[in-house]
């Protein structure tokens, strides 16, 4: 991964640099800078309506009682496209734009899920069934010791589970322990 990040530090500003050369010799030095700046203004402005539509999605699905799992990847995608379209330059611009385009950004989430880069569980409203820690479901506890922890008595692999081998329990923290 060190390696990957390494060749990308140092091949992605020779081809920016490479690229504005050509385009600037192409439609002139000041064209070139004015293009750079207005395809920064245009990405900013595109994020923010991106953004604020995912935002809305986020928080139609939570209202609805559900997990926005790949809503919240979106956001990811269009952060780094947003990094993308502020870096000067015609080819961090076009990665950029392409984070903006809903169905591609979808695409991208989906392939890096099936490769296996990227980890779903079984969320409701996250269209995917792949492999989760589960470190952030069934675990339920209490500060003091006697009272209930909200977990149910539910058979864990029952129907309203989708099969999930989540383990529920309760646990408490008495300080006299940690003081020593």
């Amino acid at each position: 991964m060190l390696r990957i990040l390494l060749i990308l530090f140092l091949t992605i500003p020779v081809i920016e640099i490479y690229l504005l050369i050509e385009v600037g010799s192409l439609i002139g030095a000041l064209s070139t800078v004015v293009l750079v700046v207005f395809t920064a203004v245009l990405g900013a402005v595109l994020l923010r309506l991106q953004g604020f539509s995912t935002m809305q999605r986020v928080r139609g699905m939570l209202a609805q009682g559900e997990i926005p799992a790949l809503e919240m990847m979106e956001g990811v995608v269009l952060l780094i496209s947003g990094v993308m379209l502020l870096t000067p330059g015609f080819f961090t611009d076009a990665l950029g734009f392409l984070g903006l385009v809903p169905f591609l950004r979808r695409a991208l989430i989906m392939l890096l899920i099936g490769k296996g880069l990227l980890a779903m569980g079984n969320m409701a409203g996250a269209g995917s069934a792949g492999p989760t820690s589960g470190a952030h479901r069934g675990v339920h506890g209490s500060s003091s010791p006697g009272t209930s922890s909200g977990t149910s008595s539910k058979n864990p692999s029952g129907p309203e589970n989708n099969g999930s081998h989540t383990i529920e329990g309760e646990f408490w923290r008495h300080d006299d322990d940690h003081r020593k």
